[in-house]
């Protein structure tokens, strides 16, 4: 066997045994020319070897990467429908009463993390002084705008902070977005399926909705325009990174004409980005807020998923609601905790939450690849599993489940999952269901698991 085949081969071990996960860079030429003592030529057909199978992929200017893995089941087929107008007439509780490792969209910090975290907390506290008896800014906390914007810059996301509006989590500033931008009775255009907090919010405010399919690489931006082109739409809520719950990831086109659409048809659109930071390769994908010229898009973002959702912190760049925003939250809230606002302004200020970002990422792939492995061991070829790029949650499609049985099995077990019938108005998902990848593959979580994997292979035909 040549040379070159030989150090394919070696990289291809490396990748399957997870010693090189996704995304992970590869050597430059010239390093590994060097490392293996070969010459150029054969690292160049080395490469190109890789490259030709799928293993590793090139960025311009930038080097080979590991290339996403091939899943072993093949991905949902998103239902495809016209959209029409239609009332939210069904409750879709978001905080059921049983929780468990499966539900909710939530994962562990590491020992690390919580170390940092309680000192950046003693910090803050010193620096409270007699604010303690203060009331905080209404738009939130000065030094934490600022950290979050020095945050977001190094990613290419440019706002300054007297731009954004701290919020008690991403949900409490979709709900002031919705607020700002539309009225009692308005139709709101979203993804099918759509997160069924999303969904709860809307009926609880007595928004009509327009549901758009979704597609591989975000959602059916001809309907949608459609509907925009005819005024049937007052505002949209998308969620566009690593979306919930379809796993999809809406590609940068997508982005930047969905921001375009806002903008041509001056309709604003929330952007719900609380998975924004959870790419499992080293990077930020930009927003569709990124792309907004005129103001037109509301973008939605927290700490929930990226650190901690028991701190109820979130942001919104308003854009050219933000006067208006502002005075619909003030006059819901007295603002946020001031404590946890500062704490979390230092844990960012001193680098350590970039630093914990990363490590979440890496676990996350890692426990992506635990799941669809177990997953493709225990289920039948038949079964569509989403394949996300970030995240921590999975689409699950099972033709011929019988649904009704299912279901009732789920609740007699007190089985913590999502059920595809809670993500939609429409009945078109009642053989898929979400879980959450959060958690370690052991104890709990695995028992849970298999009693899943049990349930479903016994309520399919």
């Amino acid at each position: 066997m040549s040379i070159y085949k030989e150090l394919a081969n070696q990289f291809v071990e490396e990748i399957e045994a997870g010693r090189r996960p996704e995304g992970a860079r590869m050597p430059s030429l010239r390093q590994l020319a060097k490392q293996q003592s070969v010459s150029m030529s054969t690292v160049v057909s080395c490469y190109q070897e890789l490259e030709s199978q799928g293993w590793i992929l090139s960025r311009p200017q930038a080097g080979y990467f590991v290339a996403p893995r091939k899943p072993r089941h093949s991905t949902p087929q998103w239902a495809q429908f016209v959209s029409k107008v239609s009332n939210v007439t069904t409750s879709y509780p978001s905080h059921p009463s049983i929780q468990g490792p499966l539900g909710v969209s939530t994962t562990v910090n590491d020992h690390n993390s919580v170390t940092e975290l309680e000192r950046s907390f003693r910090r803050s506290l010193k620096r409270l002084g007699d604010r303690l008896n203060h009331y905080p800014d209404t738009q939130g906390e000065p030094l934490l705008r600022q950290a979050l914007s020095t945050h977001f810059a190094k990613t290419n996301i440019h706002f300054s902070a007297d731009q954004l509006v701290i919020t008690a989590g991403c949900m409490s500033a979709i709900k002031a977005a919705l607020e700002s931008c539309s009225n009692e009775g308005d139709t709101i255009a979203i993804s099918s399926p759509c997160f069924n907090g999303i969904l709860e919010l809307l009926g609880q405010m007595s928004r009509k909705i327009v549901e758009i399919p979704s597609l591989d690489d975000g959602i059916d931006l001809s309907q949608l325009e459609m509907h925009l082109k005819e005024k049937r739409v007052n505002a949209a809520i998308f969620c566009t990174s690593h979306m919930n719950p379809q796993g999809i990831n809406m590609s940068a086109n997508q982005k930047q004409a969905l921001a375009n659409l806002a903008n041509q048809y001056r309709v604003p659109i929330i952007e719900d980005d609380v998975y924004l930071e959870l790419s499992y390769h080293d990077h930020t994908p930009l927003p569709a807020k990124y792309y907004d010229k005129g103001g037109y898009v509301l973008w939605c973002g927290s700490v929930s998923k990226s650190l901690s959702p028991s701190y109820r912190l979130g942001w919104c760049l308003p854009g050219r609601y933000l006067d208006i925003y502002k005075e619909k939250f003030a006059a819901a809230s007295y603002g946020v905790a001031l404590p946890t606002q500062l704490a979390v302004a230092d844990f960012i200020d001193s680098g350590q939450y970039a630093k914990h970002v990363r490590h979440r990422r890496a676990k996350l792939l890692e426990l992506r690849r635990q799941y669809l492995d177990y997953l493709a061991e225990h289920l039948p070829p038949s079964v569509k599993i989403s394949n996300p790029q970030g995240g921590m949650v999975l689409w699950l499609q099972v033709p011929n489940l019988n649904s009704h049985s299912f279901a009732n099995a789920v609740k007699q077990h007190q089985l913590d999952i999502r059920l595809g019938h809670l993500f939609s108005t429409l009945d078109l998902y009642a053989d898929c269901l979400r879980i959450n990848i959060g958690y370690p593959l052991q104890g709990e979580a695995k028992r849970q698991l298999d009693l899943l994997l049990t349930l479903v292979n016994q309520h399919t035909t």
